[in-house]
């Protein structure tokens, strides 16, 4: 009975210590921290390795996040001190993964399983799923936040041509290097908990290890496709006034790239549901 309920309890003791203190540093805001708590305590609860994945997120980006704050300040129009997110932001970047443990958590009935396709294929995807999930969310934290601290003058993914430094679809070599090292933490976290907390055959061990090469690539194909999706459907435009790249056209605003479709949100929201589809799909193959 005592084993039954510890993960439940370390879950929402977790869970609130580490919203409760990224409220107090102003890294999430009252609903930010709110839905972090809820979403923090429902991948803890259904799986460590769930747990962990977004915890490496969380932790990484966030510290990132604050790193070279009087350069942001410049460069970005809609900077926020200590890089606070709230309840949109929050669920914006896990969303879509609550929705998926929730399903392995019903199908699994709470057991942890390993990525083999033999023994299941729609909970190895699902799993995979997550994964490039968070992959694609770290990856496009750290290429943001290092790329625009880099000395490098930023290209246009789809075109190539420099732009300036906070232009939505600007690709940086660090920047891209970043993506795929922030999908590797992803991946090392994954496995690094599985291999304490999950019981795989012994010939089905060896392969999870192949959770880091996948989560590498995830990270960097998911910012690839956030920064093809930023330079396309998302405007990007020099204010005059301001000395700023802006997100909305205006009299004093030359366009730079891109069309008013999508905000920053519905880019991120549309790139992790395409990255999460791709490495769902990639582990059902691949284990």
């Amino acid at each position: 009975m005592e084993s039954q309920w510890f993960q439940p309890l370390l879950a929402v003791v977790v869970a609130f210590l580490i919203a409760f203190k990224a409220h107090r540093k102003n890294s999430l805001s009252t609903s930010g921290a709110l839905a972090g708590f809820v979403v923090m305590a429902l991948h803890i609860f259904v799986g460590y390795r769930f747990g962990a994945m977004l915890l490496a997120f969380f932790f990484t980006s966030s510290t990132l996040t604050k790193r070279g704050e009087d350069k942001k300040r410049i460069v970005d129009p809609e900077f926020k001190q200590g890089g606070q997110r709230n309840w949109l932001q929050v669920l914006a970047n896990s969303g879509i993964a609550s929705v998926l443990v929730v399903i392995i958590w019903v199908l699994t009935g709470g057991q942890d399983k390993c990525l083999n396709s033999k023994d299941s294929a729609l909970i190895t995807s699902l799993i995979g799923g997550v994964i490039g999930h968070y992959s694609c969310c770290n990856g496009d934290t750290w290429s943001s936040e290092l790329g625009i601290l880099s000395d490098e003058r930023p290209r246009l993914i789809t075109t190539f041509k420099p732009v300036r430094k906070g232009t939505n679809g600007g690709v940086t070599k660090t920047g891209l290097v970043a993506a795929a090292a922030a999908g590797s933490v992803i991946g090392l976290s994954f496995v690094l908990l599985g291999l304490l907390t999950t019981r795989c055959e012994s010939d089905i061990v060896l392969t999870q290890l192949l959770v880091i090469p996948i989560a590498t690539l995830a990270g960097l194909c998911g910012s690839v496709i956030d920064s093809l999706l930023g330079a396309t459907l998302q405007y990007s435009g020099f204010c005059s006034i301001r000395q700023k790249v802006v997100g909305k056209p205006g009299p004093t605003v030359k366009k730079i790239s891109g069309v008013s479709i999508l905000d920053n949100n519905a880019v991120n929201l549309v790139s992790i549901l395409l990255t999460t589809i791709l490495t769902s799909i990639a582990c059902l193959y691949i284990f």
